[in-house]
């Protein structure tokens, strides 16, 4: 049976990054892209900014594929915190956890996250530039098509991102969890680099493994990390299968 990957994107996206990625993945992995509210075909939406609408919007129906055969998380830096939220809610409803929960470009919660609500448009564009996603010329111009449509996700989507780290530090809503997690920098990430990756160790009792691919903080649209999350699930649904002796641990 396939693993099916639910992917999150990053803050101030739809899933456009995620276009490629069934071909990428390679064989025994569904891609399946999860669009927030107030984006792409689901602009006309309230967008989220806090943990129980997140969980509203999308707990029911990670919940039925939860408990509808093997599946796996990948959220790329505000969607790394994304999925881990889904990831722990899900456990704490009883349900089958993922094989693998996968982040890309997102520190641990209890690292201190990149950007933040006190700054200006014009330097969140800025900001958001030197990461390589805003666009240059014209279309960064205040009161451009680009700045009137993506500012306003980009500054909820921080919002949501401060409301799920802050719930992810609260023993009654956070803690690590039993499920391997796989922590993926960008070499050339300004933001989100190894040590930042390397905090997600305390979030899991599961195995934890760190992994570098070539690209700056949205190397989501690259080539590497579709193939590597692609391998990753099928190691891991292949672990899930290994059948423990009884009275003891692998």
């Amino acid at each position: 049976m396939n693993v099916r990957l639910y992917c999150f994107a990053h803050a101030g996206a739809g899933v456009s990054s995620f276009g490629r990625w069934q071909q990428r993945s390679g064989p025994g992995v569904d891609i399946v892209p999860v669009l927030l509210p107030g984006r792409e075909t689901r602009r006309g939406e309230p967008r989220l900014t806090g943990r129980d609408g997140l969980l509203g919007d999308l707990l029911g129906p990670l919940a039925d594929a939860a408990a509808d055969g093997p599946y796996a998380l990948y959220g790329h830096s505000l969607g790394g915190t994304v999925a881990y939220t889904l990831t722990r809610a899900l456990l704490a409803a009883g349900l089958p956890g993922p094989e693998l929960l996968a982040v890309g470009a997102c520190p641990a919660p209890h690292t201190l996250a990149p950007g933040g609500g006190d700054l200006t448009d014009e330097q969140l564009l800025r900001f958001v530039g030197d990461l390589g996603s805003a666009p240059g010329g014209p279309l960064a111009e205040t009161h451009s098509v680009w700045h009137r449509a993506v500012l306003p996700v980009l500054r909820d989507d921080l919002v949501l991102a401060r409301a799920l780290r802050a719930a992810a530090m609260d023993a009654s809503t956070g803690g690590p969890l039993p499920v391997p997690v796989l922590a993926v920098d960008g070499r050339d990430d300004p933001v989100a680099g190894p040590a930042a990756l390397d905090g997600w160790r305390q979030w899991t009792t599961g195995r934890f493994v760190r992994r570098t691919v070539a690209g700056d903080h949205f190397f989501v649209r690259g080539r590497e990390i579709p193939r590597l999350i692609g391998r990753a699930c099928r190691v891991a649904r292949r672990a899930a299968l290994i059948p423990v002796p009884a009275g003891g641990q692998l």
